[in-house]
């Protein structure tokens, strides 16, 4: 049998909690981590009677991603239900935007694995509420409606993503959008976002799409990768089998590394959707939607050209700092008192390496901005080599005190004294005859092996810079 070639049809749902302090349709709290069902009331239960009343600041943050996400804003948009029935959601239905959404016809452009720009659709971004959640145990399935009502956009994107790359690269960008405009703060550990997959296969050279599944809830971009690469060689299998793929709805195993079926995919008219008859359009002037505009902040794009054209970093440098509003942030304020170029090389080359395999992320850094910029300045004024000042960094992670007072611990502020150096270069070219004869006939590397002898014997504390200089000095003059 001969096997075809395959290309992988990609588009993403993404949902995403919004910052707000209260539910969507009631004055329950939002806060992560509470008591199973505490943050509940009769609203967000759906109790016979009672009336959902639309939280404005949902609204807010929805037009903000969607501005920031080029979408166009609709004056006039309305809230459905969408009916089905799952465990974790006491209506039955759910209140969300289906023919008129808040933001739709927007796009984000990207880098594909070669390096150009590849312009990603987006359909639309819609306001809704979340599902609670259900606990299983051996025995039982317990339900925890602390999540119900909580406020989400969906953002639906075309299916113009062909390859897990430009899938992560899209999620991680429109994650670091979102960070900078406050509308949510993205925890995956805590599921602020999630992403859903639909994924279908078709023959290279085609432009017909096949069938398309569906993986949920997906809330790591390991995970996304992951389940994108099974998912794809899954249907290649399939169908180089013989086989047919099902429109579906799979869950994704991140322990197997393997997508299970859930269910059979549903469409739009399977929902039943109509206009919930308990809450009015939300009609947006003209003036509205331009404050909202003019009052964005920057986000991650401006903020790399304006590190590569106003503070000299690399491109790379600046890409790496602008995937995360905490590391910006943190970047700017040690920037304001160091070397921005240095501080750079340290968030991305020492700090990276610190936090890699911490979940917190960059949360983990316990010391300050400030505190990165007095240790990268003693460095600038040779109180410390570059050396010492990762063992010094290293202890600042491990207990926020201040670079002076490690260095002071430690030991380690560099020798700088002439008359010190001087004395040890002076003795240990006299304990090294060989190494003198040697750069008499010409040997360069004499000198490197004088140099390190010296440090050596400074037990690393000598300045490298003078260190040279009387070596050089002092070989010239035999």
């Amino acid at each position: 049998m001969v096997y075809k070639e395959y290309e992988t049809v990609i588009g993403l749902e993404i949902h995403c909690e919004l910052a707000t302090k209260t539910k969507i349709f009631c004055s329950c709290p939002t806060t992560f981590g509470a008591k199973e069902n505490e943050n509940v009331c009769p609203v967000c239960l759906g109790m016979p009677g009672t009336l959902p009343v639309l939280n404005k600041s949902v609204v807010d943050f929805a037009v903000r991603v969607g501005i920031a996400l080029n979408c166009e804003i609709a004056n006039y948009s309305k809230m459905d239900r969408k009916n089905y029935f799952y465990p974790d959601l006491p209506k039955a239905y759910q209140i969300s935007q289906y023919e008129q959404p808040i933001c739709q016809n927007g796009y984000l452009d990207i880098e594909d694995e070669q390096g150009n720009t590849k312009r990603i659709g987006i359909t639309r971004i819609h306001i809704e509420e979340d599902a609670g959640k259900l606990i299983h145990s051996y025995r039982s399935t317990l339900l925890d409606n602390n999540r119900c009502g909580v406020p989400l956009i969906e953002i639906v994107t075309e299916p113009d993503m062909r390859s897990a790359f430009e899938a992560e690269a899209f999620a991680r960008k429109v994650r670091s959008i979102i960070q900078a405009t406050k509308s949510s703060d993205c925890k995956m550990q805590e599921g602020s976002i999630r992403f859903d997959v639909n994924l279908s296969i078709m023959p290279k050279g085609s432009d017909t799409f096949g069938t398309r599944t569906e993986m949920k809830n997906l809330n790591s971009f390991r995970s996304l990768i992951r389940a994108i690469g099974y998912e794809s060689r899954r249907q290649e299998d399939v169908l180089n089998d013989g086989g047919e793929i099902y429109q579906e709805t799979r869950r994704w195993d991140d322990t197997k590394g393997m997508s299970i079926t859930m269910r059979s995919k549903e469409d739009a008219h399977d929902y039943r959707y109509f206009p919930d008859p308990d809450l009015v359009p939300i009609v947006l002037t003209d003036e509205y939607i331009q404050n909202m505009k003019d009052t964005l902040p920057e986000l991650p794009d401006a903020k790399l050209a304006r590190y590569v054209n106003d503070l000299s970093l690399t491109e790379y440098d600046a890409k790496q700092i602008t995937l995360d509003p905490e590391v910006c942030e943190f970047f700017e304020e040690a920037s304001k008192s160091a070397d921005a170029k240095t501080c750079a090389n340290f968030i991305i080359g020492d700090i990276f390496a610190l936090i890699k395999n911490s979940e917190e992320g960059f949360s983990a850094v316990k010391f300050t901005a400030k505190q990165l910029a007095d240790l990268i300045n003693l460095v600038a004024d040779n109180t410390i080599s570059l050396s010492a000042s990762k063992k010094v960094l290293a202890e600042m992670f491990e207990t926020g005190e201040e670079a002076k007072v490690l260095v002071d611990k430690l030991g380690l502020a560099q020798i700088s004294d002439t008359d010190a150096i001087e004395s040890l270069v002076i003795e240990t070219i006299k304990n090294n005859p060989k190494s003198v004869e040697d750069f008499k006939a010409g040997k360069t590397k004499a000198v490197g092996f004088i140099v390190g002898q010296v440090m050596k014997a400074s037990k690393g504390k000598a300045n490298p810079k003078v260190v040279n200089e009387l070596v050089d000095k002092a070989l010239k003059s035999i």
